[in-house]
């Protein structure tokens, strides 16, 4: 598999997973929202990864790290909000071997945050799209 290949599949599980924020927002699950969110910019910032470093993506859940490794390659620097809105992603990754983080977690999350979280992911999801070189 070539890097737009390997590109192409990543952006289709994060459509995927964007619109699975979309429903999961439809019906009020309020942290699997931010979750979704979480899952498809960083899929969709893998994909870019595969363009931009051509090599393996690291198993890491760190969106701002994983940008931060082709960001030299971008031609102008990715805006601090976007940066900001990635350590906010990032924290939202839920690992299921720790139920007590995510029942907590789910307590904090409110419609609003969700909603939110939602509307700043879309944004950033589409202005990801013009990063392909």
């Amino acid at each position: 598999m070539d890097a737009q290949e390997r590109y192409d599949y990543w952006l289709e599980i994060a459509e995927y997973d964007f619109v699975t924020a979309q429903a999961m927002l439809d019906s009020k699950r309020w942290l699997y929202v931010v979750f979704m969110c979480q899952q498809a910019i960083e899929k969709h910032v893998k994909g870019l990864y595969t363009l931009y470093v051509n090599d393996e993506v690291p198993r890491t859940h760190n969106v701002r790290a994983l940008v931060s490794r082709f960001e030299s390659e971008l031609q102008t620097p990715v805006p601090e909000e976007k940066m900001e809105l990635f350590d906010e992603l990032s924290a939202y990754y839920l690992n299921n071997r720790y139920p007590d983080f995510m029942a907590k977690l789910s307590a904090q999350i409110k419609k609003d945050e969700a909603e939110r979280i939602f509307s700043q992911t879309k944004e950033a999801f589409e202005w990801l799209r013009t990063l392909k070189p």
